[in-house]
Formats: structure tokens, C-alpha cells, sequence
């Protein structure tokens, strides 16, 4: 086999005369130069670069108090004089040495965000390469961000939260340079002191304080390792609200310091067990705590409203805007409503062991003007009204639900004067799941029109109605109304009787539509946000979606006065056009009233809050007819004292649409 000769500069002559083939290095000479100088240019590109950004001048905190008012304050004229709340940061800002801290809590925060803080210069390439990976991989236990504490705290104090290349590039270059000017020392207590760990809390000294109603130097190795945890999106972790998403951060950080050898297993071990529901310690978010709610607002459980309205703010703003930024609010809460909504679900509740109780009013361009979300918010902050966005579940609707199988039914062209069968009980073959389902509640003799079959709430008959509507439709229509609770993946017949979990806004949203004549309009408690100088940051506008024609509208609210005027909720009676619905749930755990009038739409629930039967209350059965029905017309007849009735735009024909065939489908 014949082999390519050898090119003549590939080789060289040896002192015997021999010829010998040049090594690697020169014969890839050329290459290696190249590689060499773009080295060499890189970095004196990165050296000019480094040496051209100055490391300015850190600045001292000017965080500005915001303010919070209610629906009576014009633009322009929100400040702290007619503010019904503020929010700040300067109180729950307190700087402490490092040497304060304890060891366990320094440790918990290097574990969690820079394991090699002490090694690196400010930027980590080991660590932005273990980052990526763990990403690639689909992370660990153990898993850690890019950014080094330096560069955190770089961008919390110099920068600017925009995400840029050029923002990064200075972040970079920034954080180097400052490990040259401080030591690693004085940058890990600026971190420490600047760092957000939640409920208002600026720096881990405010942070202890806030969760545990303590000096930080007395935190243990639990307590460290949940505030550590929280670094990154405390809001998404806020033990009170979320304690699962709190406690696998926790023992993601107590694994990184096992890791590091800061633990042993047996300290991992115990700090794991360390128990979110029954530790005394684990203090609950205030409104203290970088909230004050003046006294005649927080009197009327203004504090739950507030809560609601700081919770959207932050969502949207995030909290250093929220708590320093001084901003201006302009909300929905009406201060006279408020206090009618509260007294009438306090004043009709006000036996001992009296259930809790709940109410929200909308009016008819989607403002929310009260909202009673329990009786005091230092006792207990969790919100009634709003369902698991408040710290808690949903409860089942009962009956109130029947209202979107009728709309369905009205949308698909069926006449609301259809004879329907409202036997005592049937049985439905197949219906529940796959199994039988066995449904008790009739009226009207057996027969009635599906107007009177809702009037008298009648079981039996709304049942075959949602089967052959088909449920997924009456699912689809309820959150078009305006549910925005998840109704479940699939959704089966026994929905109509009110099975699936709801909140009272959710309830009053989704019957404010018929209200509004078939126009949904998403509830809001913010109009409007301002700067401190005035200057427009966002208006909130109503935003409307049509779901029912007018007519159709007018026929669903003609039914549902036909409750008020001789149904099931005749104790809701107000002496003026209203429309409204019963709902009970099984074993009496949950009783509704919703209601409402041209112009304003009330929701009332009412139940225990650990979910046990209502079975002897004022020596009886708490149904939707009863209690809750009374505290409905309380808070309405107040409200409405002042205003002239209001008529209901009147059906074009009561008997549009075609006859129902029950069994059909």
C-alpha cells in the first residue's frame, strides 16, 4: 500500500543527517498562534471591560409607604390622610452583624445558594455549569441557581431585575469587582441584611421576627433551614398557605448542607421532622407585619379585603414595589357596605357556637364593595370569602348550582315552561361514576314546570336535566358565568346538587352575570394604581364576555325570582325585584344564599370551618332557607335603603325555546 509522501516542512534534518518528521506543535503552529491570540484578545477585552464599569456607589434604602384606599377617594387624592390601610418596608428592615447571626443560619443560606461563596471570585462558572446540568438532568435534592450570593446582591442593590444580556454582563462585572473592594465577610452580611424572605421582611434579622417572633441569633437549625429556603419566590412557599411547597424546601436545604458536611444525618434527620402545625413558634402573618389597617376599616373585617388586595398587588408588582414603592391604590371597598355585610353576618350569627359565616357583594360593573371574610383577622386570617386563594378550600354550593344547568338549558333553546318529572326519588342507572346514582328531593306532585321545579329546588329533576344537558356543558357554563374554582378533570351529574368545591366570589361573580343580563364581568378590587407623584402605573378595567343573550338572561332571572316569591327562599324576601337561589349541602355541612338585584349581587355561605354537620344550630337544620337567607336580606335591605327598586328587564316570551324530553340525553 502506498502512503502520501511526507510535505517538505513537516520535516527536519537531525545532526547525523537524518531526516525526522517535525513534532505537533509545529506542524499545528499557525493554529496554536491563532488560539493564543484570541485567548490573549478575550481576555483584554474582559480586563478593559471590568476596568471601564464602575462599582457605583451603594445606596441607602428610600423605601416609601403605600397606601391603600377605598371606593369614596378620587384619583389624585389617595394619601395617607385617606388611606384605609398602608402598606412599608422601613420597619421590617433591621440590619445585623454577621457575627449575630448564628453559624446554623449562615450556613443553611450558603448551602442553599452559593455552595462556593468563600472560593469564587464573585462569579461561579462551576457553579453556572452544575446549574445547567442539574436543569439538563431535571435537577436534584439538592438543586442550586447559577447566580452567586456576590451577583445576588449585586443585582438586589446596584441593578435592576431586567432580564437582559447586558444587565447579566454588568452583574458579572460588577460582582468581581466588588470582592476586590470588601471582603467576603461584609458581602454576606449585605446579603443577609437585604435579601427578601417574605411577609414584608427585609433581611434575615426582620425575616426571624416575622415567622417565628424571634432574635435571629436564636435560630435553630429547622427554623434557618425553612427561612433559607424561602430566598427564592417566598411568596411561593409561605408556610401558613403552602406548608408542603415550605417543607420540601426546607429539606432540599437541610440535604445541600448534608451534602457539605455542615449536618450530620441525625441533626438532618430531626430538622425534617420539625412538625409546620403544631411548632408554637411558627408565627402567623399579621397584619403587623408590614400592614396596618386603620381602626374603622379593620372594625368591619376590612383586614381580609386588604389582605386580598395586597396579595394581587404583589402577585403583580412583586413586593418591593408593593412595600416601598410607595404606591397609590384605589379599590372597590365600599366603607358603608362593608360594614352592612359584616353586621349582618355577625348580628345573625351572634349565638355561641354559631357557625362561621361569609358574604361577598359585587355590584353590577364587577367591583367587589364587600367583602366579609371572617370575624377577626388576628385570631384567624383565613379568608371565607375567596376559597383556597384565602388559605383554605372551596365548600360545595348545594343547590345554587342548579342555576347553571337552568341557564344551560335555557342557552341550548329549551323552554323554561317544560313539564319535567319531579318524583320524590329516582334512581339513574349508571349515572355516578359508572354507578348507580340515587337521587331524593322531588315536589309539585310529581310534575311540574322546570320554572316551579326550581322554585321548590327540586332533586329529581335536576338531575335527569343534567344528564341530558351533559355535565361537561353545565361545567363549561358555570365558569363561563363566572366560576373560576377548578371544577375537576371530569365532571358527573351529581355536580348539579352543588358536589364540586366553590368560593362565596365565586359565587357572586358567576350570578352577577345574570345580573348583567347575560354579560360575565370579572370581579375587580383595584381600579386603579398611581406612583407617589400621581403619575397613572395601571388602570384596571372591567372586562366584559357576553354568555347569555339578554332574553335568555331574563328568562334564567325570572325562574330564580320565582324562589324568592314563593319558593324555597321566600325569607329573602326585600320588597323589591330580586332573583336569587337556596343551596344546602349534604348532611347540612354547607347552606347558601345568592341573590341579587339590577344592581348588586350578594353571596352568603355559612358552615363550620372544619367541615362538621350544621344539625342543630338554634335547636335546628341550617338550610339555605333559613340562616343564610336572613343574612342575605339583612345586608340587602340596608344596602338598598337608599335606592329607588330597580325593575328586571321582563322575558320577550316565557314560553321560547322547545319542550325538554327528559331521558333524551
Amino acid at each position: 500500500m502506498r502512503h502520501r509522501p511526507i510535505p517538505a516542512h513537516n520535516l527536519k534534518t537531525t545532526r547525523s543527517g537524518a531526516m525526522k518528521r517535525r513534532n505537533i506543535f509545529w506542524r499545528w503552529r499557525r493554529l496554536f498562534y491563532l488560539v493564543t491570540l484570541v485567548m490573549v484578545t478575550g481576555v483584554a477585552g474582559v480586563g478593559f471591560v471590568v476596568a471601564e464599569i464602575e462599582l457605583p456607589i451603594a445606596p441607602e434604602p428610600e423605601d416609601q409607604t403605600t397606601f391603600v384606599c377605598t371606593a369614596e377617594v378620587a384619583p389624585g387624592q389617595c394619601n395617607e390622610d385617606t388611606a384605609a390601610a398602608s402598606l412599608h418596608g422601613e420597619e421590617d428592615r433591621v440590619n445585623v452583624d454577621l457575627d449575630e447571626i448564628p453559624d446554623v443560619a449562615v450556613n443553611a443560606v450558603i448551602a442553599a445558594e452559593d455552595r462556593d461563596f468563600f472560593d469564587h471570585g464573585g462569579v461561579d462558572p462551576v457553579g453556572i455549569t452544575r446549574a445547567a446540568l442539574s436543569d439538563i438532568r431535571g435537577g436534584s435534592a439538592s438543586r442550586q441557581g447559577g447566580s452567586t450570593i456576590t451577583q445576588q446582591y449585586v443585582k438586589n442593590v446596584y441593578l435592576t431585575s431586567d432580564r437582559t444580556l447586558t444587565r447579566k454582563i454588568r452583574e458579572a462585572v460588577l460582582a468581581i469587582k466588588l470582592e476586590q473592594e470588601i471582603s467576603k465577610e461584609q458581602i454576606l452580611e449585605n446579603y443577609l441584611n437585604t435579601i427578601y424572605f417574605g411577609r414584608g421582611s427585609y433581611g434575615i434579622g426582620a425575616a426571624s421576627r416575622a415567622y417565628f417572633s424571634k432574635d435571629v441569633s436564636e435560630l435553630s437549625l429547622p427554623e434557618a433551614a425553612l427561612l433559607a429556603g424561602l430566598i427564592r419566590s417566598p411568596q411561593r412557599a409561605e408556610p401558613d398557605r403552602y406548608p408542603e411547597e415550605a417543607r420540601r424546601r426546607r429539606r432540599t436545604v437541610l440535604a445541600g448542607m448534608l451534602e457539605e458536611e455542615m449536618i450530620t444525618e441525625a441533626e438532618r434527620d430531626r430538622a425534617d421532622e420539625w412538625p409546620f402545625d403544631t411548632y408554637h413558634d411558627l408565627a402567623r402573618w399579621s397584619p403587623g407585619n408590614g400592614v396596618e389597617v386603620k381602626p374603622d376599616v379593620a372594625l368591619f373585617g376590612g383586614e381580609f379585603f386588604v389582605e386580598q388586595v395586597r396579595k394581587q398587588l404583589t402577585d403583580r408588582y412583586g413586593n418591593d414595589a408593593v412595600f416601598g414603592g410607595g404606591l397609590r391604590i384605589y379599590t372597590t371597598l365600599d366603607r358603608g357596605l362593608q360594614e352592612h355585610a359584616y353586621r349582618a353576618v355577625t348580628e345573625t350569627l351572634d349565638q355561641p357556637g354559631d357557625p362561621a359565616g361569609s358574604l361577598v357583594a359585587i355590584d353590577d360593573n364587577g367591583q367587589v364593595r364587600a367583602m366579609m371574610g371572617g370575624r377577626d383577622y388576628g385570631e384567624d386570617p383565613l379568608n371565607l370569602a375567596v376559597g383556597t386563594a384565602g388559605g383554605g378550600g372551596g365548600r360545595q354550593p348545594g343547590s345554587t348550582f342548579k342555576a347553571f344547568a337552568l341557564a344551560e338549558a335555557v342557552k341550548q333553546g329549551y323552554s323554561i315552561e317544560s313539564q319535567v318529572d319531579t318524583p320524590s326519588a329516582e334512581t339513574f342507572p349508571d349515572a355516578d361514576a359508572g354507578e348507580d346514582w340515587e337521587v331524593r328531593g322531588g315536589c309539585c306532585g310529581g310534575r311540574a314546570t322546570l320554572v316551579e321545579a326550581t322554585a321548590r329546588s327540586s332533586n329529581t329533576a335536576y338531575a335527569q336535566l343534567m344528564i341530558d344537558l351533559g355535565p361537561e356543558r353545565v361545567g363549561q357554563m358555570a365558569a363561563d358565568l363566572g366560576v373560576s374554582a377548578d371544577l375537576g378533570e371530569e365532571i358527573y351529574p351529581s355536580a348539579v346538587l352543588g358536589t364540586a368545591s366553590v368560593s362565596v366570589m365565586d359565587m357572586a361573580a358567576a350570578y352577577s352575570t345574570f345580573a348583567n343580563r347575560g354579560t360575565q364581568i370579572e370581579p375587580r378590587v383595584i381600579t386603579r394604581v398611581e406612583r407617589a407623584d400621581g403619575t397613572l402605573v395601571e388602570e384596571f378595567t372591567a372586562t366584559r364576555t357576553t354568555v347569555l343573550s339578554v332574553d335568555q338572561a331574563s328568562r334564567v332571572t325570572y325562574s330564580l325570582e320565582q324562589v324568592i316569591d314563593h319558593g324555597t327562599g321566600e325569607a329573602a324576601d326585600i320588597g323589591r325585584p330580586a332573583a336569587g337561589k337556596t343551596g344546602t349541602t349534604q348532611e347540612n355541612r354547607d347552606a347558601w344564599f345568592v341573590g341579587y338585584t339590577p344592581t348588586l349581587t350578594a353571596s352568603v355561605w355559612m358552615g363550620y370551618v372544619d367541615n362538621r354537620e350544621m344539625a342543630d344550630v338554634r335547636g335546628g337544620l341550617v338550610q339555605g332557607g333559613s340562616l343564610p337567607a336572613d343574612i342575605w336580606r339583612t345586608f340587602m335591605d340596608r344596602a338598598l335603603e337608599d335606592a329607588e327598586p330597580v325593575d328586571f328587564m321582563e322575558p320577550a316570551d316565557l314560553d321560547a325555546g322547545r319542550e325538554l324530553d327528559p331521558g333524551s340525553g
